[in-house]
């Protein structure tokens, strides 16, 4: 009687699971061909008969000034270069500044200049994005607010190809199923890795995870759980890309692990500006005592700048060095919005605290040319971010003549800070502590000694260049123009 029951009521379910599923089907089909038949009605209301190929950018903070958005402004410069019948459109939330002021503000920042117009698409759900509006499960509700966000997009301009040039890669779905594009993504980082996984397994206590879980084992098991469903989906939406760009060793094995799409991926190392800042002599140090600690990164959570300014006092206070030469730390860096510029403001009540506001500079959203000018005088660039996935501000630091000291770990260690042809390019440390120490053995070398050691890190960085991603960028999206 209990197997009757079971089975009486099992038919039913699996019946009424086959109908929705169908009406799903029947559903998405139908919202697919209504978004094709805007398609057609936007490009025949075109002025023109020429129908060019759109190629759209999802990139909600494209005027932000990090090291993503010169990914961006390179990949639609090196597109426009190589093909005369596309028309790039980027999708973006910045709308608080006009299109030419976007362009202008790219060159101003990158030395980027585009050969043709490119196209913006306002979208006024950014916020949707905001890592603020999600104080708990703050992954999965950004990763769904994207897709919320990515509708817009699509409602407001159907493209040919869409590439996900910011890590939102639960866009990807919806702009090839629902809109029959050809999608392709470069991924700057993964929005998780196997690490946030053992950091939440050990429960050690992170930017990313919280005292109150990592104290508690039920806390711990319940978000590990959720990781490895979240994970389980970002593998899923990941894989239905066409193309897959990642941009170092660290985010190619992370992504292989997850999306598990060997196929189609490769890695275009992001271009980085090294021919500007190859362009400023390197001669050897003018003054014995006054030195200035130089770090270029946007003031987000990640990048721990309290690491920074810590390790700075630290030098400060315990070495001898502090007493006989002048130093100066030197945060340059990007605010996008008013966390940013919160953020700013804590790290110089740390500053306060830690006695050191007179030695340390904030150099917020500058110009390229003044960027130039701070690395060209900088006896150290520094860089503390863990796991930093690639790290363009550490090439460029290294590129314009800088004893770069970064951190032991992402692509740092594995593809920037590594010997070429046998000799030492920089240095890396892990912690406050060794932060302090190597910064105070770099100034204790000679001269002549760090003047070799910068020699051998410009010479490595030639593999970075703005040539070489616009070779490896066109071979990878080529399969999207098939």
């Amino acid at each position: 009687s209990c197997f009757r029951l079971m089975c009486s009521l099992l038919i039913p379910a699996l019946f009424l699971s086959g109908i929705l599923c169908v009406c799903l089907v029947i559903l998405l089909w139908g919202i697919r061909l209504w978004i094709q038949q805007r398609k057609k009605k936007l490009i025949s209301a075109g002025k023109d008969g020429n129908q060019s190929l759109v190629i759209a950018f999802f990139h909600p903070y494209c005027n932000a000034g990090g090291g993503g958005e010169r990914v961006l402004w390179c990949a639609i410069r090196t597109l426009q270069k190589k093909y005369r019948n596309v028309t790039c459109v980027v999708y973006t939330g910045d709308r608080d500044a006009t299109g030419e002021e976007i362009v202008e503000g790219a060159f101003r920042r990158f030395n980027i200049k585009l050969t043709h117009p490119v196209k913006f698409v306002f979208l006024e759900k950014r916020y949707l994005v905001e890592a603020s509006l999600y104080p708990h499960f703050t992954l999965l509700g950004q990763s769904l607010g994207s897709v919320l966000l990515g509708w817009e997009a699509l409602l407001k301009y159907v493209p040919d190809i869409y590439i996900d040039s910011m890590g939102y890669a639960f866009t990807l779905p919806l702009f090839k199923y629902l809109g029959g594009c050809r999608v392709g993504c470069y991924v700057h980082y993964p929005t998780i890795s196997t690490e946030m996984l053992s950091v939440v397994r050990n429960q050690d206590t992170r930017f990313n995870n919280a005292a109150f879980i990592t104290s508690s084992p039920l806390f711990s098991k319940f978000k590990l759980v959720y990781y490895y469903f979240f994970a389980f989906m970002y593998g899923l939406v990941g894989s239905c890309s066409d193309v897959i760009m990642v941009n170092s060793s660290w985010t190619l094995n992370h992504i292989l692990a997850l999306w598990r799409a060997a196929a189609c991926t490769s890695v275009v190392y992001p271009p980085c500006d090294v021919q500007t800042f190859l362009d400023i002599p390197l001669e050897e140090e003018k003054s014995n005592t006054e030195y200035s600690i130089v770090s270029v990164s946007q003031f987000r959570p990640e990048k721990d700048h309290p690491l920074q300014i810590r390790a700075f006092a630290k030098l400060l206070k315990e070495t001898r060095l502090g007493q006989q030469l002048q130093l100066k730390l030197i945060l340059i860096g990007g605010c996008r919005n008013q966390q940013d510029e919160d953020r700013v403001k804590n790290l110089k009540c740390l500053c306060e605290e830690l006695g050191v506001s007179n030695a340390v500079t904030f150099r917020i959203n500058i110009p390229f040319a003044e960027l130039k000018r701070h690395l060209a005088e900088a006896t150290i660039g520094l860089h503390t971010m863990w796991n930093e996935h690639f790290g363009i501000g550490v090439v460029e630091c290294m590129a314009a003549g800088t004893v770069i000291l970064a951190h032991n770990s992402g692509g740092p260690k594995l593809d920037i800070v590594v010997p070429y042809e046998g000799r030492i390019t920089g240095f890396l440390a892990e912690n406050v502590d060794s932060y302090a120490e190597m910064m105070a053995y770099i100034l204790s070398l000679s001269p002549e000694k760090r003047l070799e050691i910068r020699e051998n890190a410009r010479r490595s960085v030639h593999r970075f260049s703005d040539q070489h991603f616009e070779e490896t960028f066109l071979l990878s999206v080529e399969p999207l123009f098939k």
